[in-house]
């Protein structure tokens, strides 16, 4: 037995994503199943723990927040050069 809506089936409801590549993208909704887009915030709920651990900060590169913390120590300066250190001597020791 065929059942009519076996046949009906050949379009894809959902595309890639533009923000976070994966297949997710519902054509119609215009809704990113996976990450939520076009919405501002990545989409993630507290019953998803372990998607959140996958997702969240640390997990990528972190091109630029890697750098911060070292810049914090030093105040943020910019455009300068930093002092030499004297070197220390075996007679000062």
């Amino acid at each position: 037995m065929v059942y009519k809506w076996f046949r009906k089936r050949h379009t894809k409801t959902h595309t890639l994503c533009r923000r976070c590549g994966h297949r997710a993208f519902h054509r119609q909704h215009k809704t990113c199943a996976q990450c939520g887009f076009p919405s501002a915030k990545l989409r993630s709920y507290e019953w998803g723990q372990k998607a959140k651990r996958r997702k969240t900060t640390g997990t990528g590169r972190m091109s630029y927040l890697k750098g911060v913390s070292r810049r914090f120590k030093n105040g943020f300066r910019e455009n300068t050069v930093a002092t030499k250190r004297a070197k220390k001597t075996t007679a000062e020791a």
